[in-house]
């Protein structure tokens, strides 16, 4: 598959610009970026694909994003009470799917927290598919694939 080096860039940038608003804790603008239909999936089966009818750390349509911000935004949640530092590193961006409609594209993440002075690290291969908004994107679909989802994990107080 050809791919335009321009599309490439511009779905890169704005995948960048969803990490920055995370990790900067800019959870309204991050509301923004997205569909009013779309989903946030974080699995814990990563082989699985049909994310309704199993279980999922998050499977979350616009209401529950709208209340998972609001928690971590008024201290609401466990853990929201001792909220981490993140710095996520998005990387490997490819193009997997296009036409006029939406984009699918895969990537890396590695997701570093730090709290009460340890440093988590969960690296993960996010795919999201994009709709065109403008001179930009919209989320549809954002699937967080976490390689130890299926192991333990400590109180979340941040979105993946």
């Amino acid at each position: 598959m050809t791919v335009d080096a321009n599309l490439v860039n511009n779905v890169t940038a704005f995948i960048w610009h969803e990490a920055d608003l995370l990790d900067h804790k800019e959870y309204q603008d991050w509301l923004t970026l997205w569909n009013d239909s779309g989903l946030y999936i974080v699995p814990t089966d990563n082989n699985e694909t049909d994310y309704e009818a199993t279980l999922n750390l998050a499977l979350d349509d616009k209401d529950m994003r709208r209340m998972r911000v609001t928690r971590l935004e008024s201290g609401e949640s466990v853990s929201a009470g001792a909220a981490s530092m993140t710095v996520r590193m998005m990387s490997r961006v490819r193009i997997v799917e296009q036409n006029e409609e939406q984009v699918t594209a895969r990537c890396a993440m590695t997701l570093n927290e730090l709290r009460h002075g340890k440093l988590i690290t969960y690296p993960a291969d996010v795919e999201y598919i994009l709709t065109p908004k403008g001179s930009s994107y919209s989320i549809q679909r954002k699937v967080v694939k976490l390689l130890h989802a299926d192991g333990y994990l400590r109180t979340v107080s941040f979105i993946f």
